[in-house]
């Protein structure tokens, strides 16, 4: 069952503790250290970057929000507010979670900031044309601290170097393992990859 807590500040840069509360319940022991080592990990992106750190330590804070929902309470969300799904993310649960956790963070928890709604929206998949807060939680979620699969030191060494070289590696990652393993690889994840490689990190900069 969905938390709904009620009269929520909006303020972007208060209430962490609330939300770590609400997340303590939603989520698995596990995901919560997650959703709190990818948080840690964007506000550090974005002090490197000249990204929003605070945006992007709430971003990584409330990512993965619905992770831990059964697939009936995401059924429920879609039909609430009337998210319509490609035949790929009907098939691909996984990425469920990212569209759900959106409507959830903007519709119960009030939180309308455009660029913070996009990048949990993109974080699984990414996109043509993200922001540079999309980006951050994007690579956050793939070098935070409780990251052990194979290459991530790779990627933590390049995410330190340049977010446009961490993102072609972590996009030709994905879309090689999503390829090995016979899943769907979502057009924005292939969008994504020809972007980067068009415009680069032209677009990451204030």
């Amino acid at each position: 069952m969905l938390f709904c807590p009620k009269g929520e500040n909006t303020d972007l840069n208060s209430n962490y503790e609330k939300y770590k509360e609400l997340l303590s319940k939603m989520l698995t022991e596990k995901r919560y250290y997650h959703s709190l080592c990818v948080a840690d990990e964007a506000r550090r992106l974005a002090e490197k970057y000249g990204g929003d750190p605070e945006k992007c330590y709430l971003a990584g804070l409330l990512h993965d929000i619905t992770k831990n929902i059964p697939p009936e309470e995401h059924l429920k969300i879609f039909t609430s507010f009337g998210i319509m799904l490609s035949d790929i993310e009907k098939k691909t649960r996984k990425l469920w979670h990212a569209i759900t956790g959106e409507a959830y963070i903007k519709n119960v928890l009030g939180i309308t900031d455009g660029e913070l709604l996009d990048a949990v929206r993109y974080h699984t998949t990414a996109k043509a044309d993200m922001s540079l807060t999309a980006v951050i939680l994007y690579l956050a979620d793939f070098t935070s601290l409780d990251r052990d699969y194979e290459d991530v030191e790779v990627i933590r060494e390049l995410v330190n170097k340049s977010l446009e070289e961490a993102m072609v590696y972590a996009l030709k990652f994905s879309i090689s393992e999503l390829t090995e393993e016979g899943k769907f690889i979502h057009p924005d994840t292939v969008d994504a990859y020809n972007d980067t490689l068009l415009f680069g990190g032209k677009k990451w900069t204030h």
